[in-house]
């Protein structure tokens, strides 16, 4: 088995994220980073973790798979996604993942009044995605449902965060509140040797013993090795391609890069459904390839 040179794991893997945010031994910290990010504007006491597989109403129907599910003391449902690699189609999978904690709510029987619990949808970015609507200075977006005229919330009970923490670029010495510490830690935990003087608070103290990786068993060192792999190889495959499409022009770039990404993927093994998700080729289209 290899020896991995880093001392605490990347929060950007599959494995480092479920690990971390996913469980239900470590909600703590799921909901000290989600209070964090809300800043008082929602306060989160508990959480119970939901199923995080979910099915379409027949079987042609898509399914999906959110990386963290879970609902408040208030009945709210909380979608936590890490995404690491642009797709052109993001803004319509966000709205794709919120429908289906949406129509689980709906009850049988004549009597329901259609009310609806809260639904926030958190993604957050390993890149800069791009967006012509956001504020290019900020981190953190909120997207809610507006007149346009008014520019006033039309519905409260529907909250789209993306939080591109790539663009997050302040030192260890320039973290000021408990959210710039979390957004730290998620762009820069495998990177450090120590722990640094700014996490120390007790919140930290379960980070920093769940997150190094001298302490993980036999199996679990196996599967942060598998997953930190796949990270690498989908960083590496879609950011040549992306370079490759790009020196070829726009649209047509984007296309061929894209089908290069495809191709890469279902060479090393991935799943075709897994591929659709990272590129936003249809399954038809990446059959083809």
């Amino acid at each position: 088995m290899a020896t991995l040179e880093e001392r605490y794991i990347s929060l950007l893997t599959d494995f480092g994220f479920k690990r971390i945010f996913g469980t239900a031994p470590n909600k703590d910290l799921l909901i000290n980073f989600l209070n964090s990010l809300f800043a008082g504007r929602q306060v989160i006491k508990d959480v119970m973790y939901l199923n995080t597989e979910h099915f379409g109403d027949n079987a042609s129907a898509r399914s999906a798979i959110f990386d963290v599910y879970c609902e408040g003391e208030d009945g709210e449902k909380f979608i936590v996604e890490m995404q690491n690699a642009y797709q052109d189609f993001f803004k319509d999978r966000s709205l794709f993942y919120a429908t289906f904690p949406i129509r689980e709510q709906a009850k049988k029987g004549a009597d329901w009044d259609f009310r609806l619990s809260r639904v926030y949808t958190v993604a957050l970015l390993n890149f800069n995605m791009r967006e012509e609507a956001f504020d290019k200075k900020e981190i953190t977006h909120t997207v809610k449902l507006c007149d346009i005229k008014t520019n006033k919330v039309f519905y409260k009970k529907l909250d789209f965060i993306y939080v591109e923490i790539a663009k997050f670029q302040k030192t260890e010495d320039e973290l000021e509140t408990l959210y710039d510490k979390w957004l730290y830690v998620l762009k820069n935990l495998y990177k450090l040797e120590s722990r640094p003087k700014a996490l120390r608070d007790k919140i930290f103290d379960r980070l920093f013993k769940e997150a190094e990786i001298a302490a993980f068993t036999p199996e679990e060192l196996r599967e942060y090795e598998g997953s930190l792999k796949a990270y690498r190889d989908i960083k590496n495959s879609i950011d040549t391609a992306r370079r490759e499409g790009e020196a070829k022009g726009r649209a047509e770039g984007r296309a061929e890069a894209e089908a290069a990404i495809a191709r890469k993927l279902k060479a090393k093994g991935f799943s075709i459904t897994d591929i659709s998700e990272m590129t936003g080729l249809t399954e038809e289209k990446i059959n083809t390839l």
